[in-house]
């Protein structure tokens, strides 16, 4: 895996959620490589760019990307 940065594995992620999850557990994989090296504790998600913005829809995110060990936030 290269070693993109926080915010390209999190752009990479919003696609991945455009095209119907397509290559989610990859994205999140990267996502959590790219958080390790840099210290980050918790994934930022813009509410606006999500396919399902409404809070069941966060909730959701949340839980999946909890269960692959990946704490999230939004603004």
């Amino acid at each position: 895996m290269s070693d993109i940065t926080v915010s390209q594995a999190t752009d990479a992620i919003y696609t991945s959620l455009e095209n119907d999850n397509e290559d989610l557990d990859l994205h999140i994989a990267a996502l959590k490589a790219a958080m390790a090296r840099e210290g980050v504790k918790e994934a930022v998600f813009e509410t606006s760019k999500l396919a399902q913005p409404n809070r069941q829809g966060r909730k959701l995110m949340q839980a999946y990307f909890r269960k692959k060990g990946v704490a999230t936030s939004f603004k």
